[in-house]
């Protein structure tokens, strides 16, 4: 199958890529069929991977998504130069009453220090695409930024992107970053609407709007109410109702990817058809 491309930076790369994090955290599959899974993804003619400096399990060894990307590319026989492969800073994980979550660290020394493990992790002399992976509320927007600039011109990243950004944010890191910046990744799903405002602003000002969890996410409950109508759709077209979300949110702009995850080849395979399921203007005003 020939899949949908679009302009992402200095990059052709696939409408449609796979978000690794769910292969490494909490409730992951097998390593080997994690990276069995990269490998479908990629001998199927995926070329944008999406992973992070932390994307591990809590309390467990740092890094173990970048790692595993890096080794799924070292055996997979393609390609490796046409391949894609953005990276986040700013996260770590923690315990909190004994559950996993999230911190944030923007502090401009960390995001440096995290960035060059990310290039030697990844094994790679400059990354290609690195995001500030969330503002830190301890930390001015404006001094991070000015961090990601200088991992820039230091060459540890070619080109950079922000995520869970406002449009405030977006345009002070503009103001900043300049021609480096080429990417917004923001929470985006029938679930999530209200970073629209976001995507409509990256068309105007003519950055890539990169949605992760598309599909919900599968880390807490969701309002399933709300993906009736793509099912009632999926089952007219015959395909599964996942594809009919990933296509509908392609259909927000030629500017926009998405970032489906998967534990397992078959589930990616499934959500890289997205980019060939063309939904017609009366199916998208079902959709909304």
């Amino acid at each position: 199958m020939t899949l949908l491309t679009r302009t992402l930076g200095s990059h052709q790369t696939t409408a449609v890529g796979l978000g690794c994090m769910g292969l490494s955290i909490e409730g992951k599959p097998e390593r080997g069929q994690a990276v069995e899974t990269i490998h479908a993804a990629l001998d199927a003619g995926c070329r944008h991977l999406d992973t992070a400096w932390s994307y591990y399990e809590s309390g467990g060894p740092e890094q173990t998504n970048e790692n595993l990307v890096r080794e799924a590319l070292a055996s997979w026989k393609g390609p490796r130069d046409e391949v894609l492969v953005a990276t986040k800073v700013g996260h770590y994980r923690n315990f909190e009453d004994g559950e996993p979550s999230w911190g944030v660290d923007g502090r401009p020394e960390n995001l440096i220090r995290r960035a060059k493990e990310s290039a030697m992790a990844l094994g790679v002399d400059a990354i290609d695409l690195l995001y500030l992976h969330r503002p830190d509320p301890e930390v001015p927007y404006q001094e991070s930024i000015q961090a990601m600039a200088q991992l820039v011109q230091e060459g540890v990243a070619k080109e950079v992107g922000i995520s869970n950004a406002s449009i405030e944010q977006i345009d002070l890191a503009r103001g900043i970053l300049g021609q480096t910046l080429v990417a917004v990744q923001n929470q985006f799903s029938p679930i999530f609407l209200s970073s629209r405002q976001e995507l409509k602003h990256t068309q105007q000002v003519g950055l890539a709007f990169v949605a992760w969890s598309p599909l919900g996410g599968f880390r807490k409950p969701k309002d399933e109410a709300k993906f009736d109508p793509f099912r009632q759709l999926a089952e007219e077209r015959g395909v599964s109702y996942q594809q009919v979300v990933l296509a509908w949110e392609l259909a927000q702009g030629d500017h926009v990817f998405v970032l489906p995850g998967a534990h397992r080849p078959q589930t990616i395979l499934d959500s890289l058809g997205a980019g060939q399921l063309e939904l017609t203007r009366e199916e998208l005003g079902r959709l909304g």
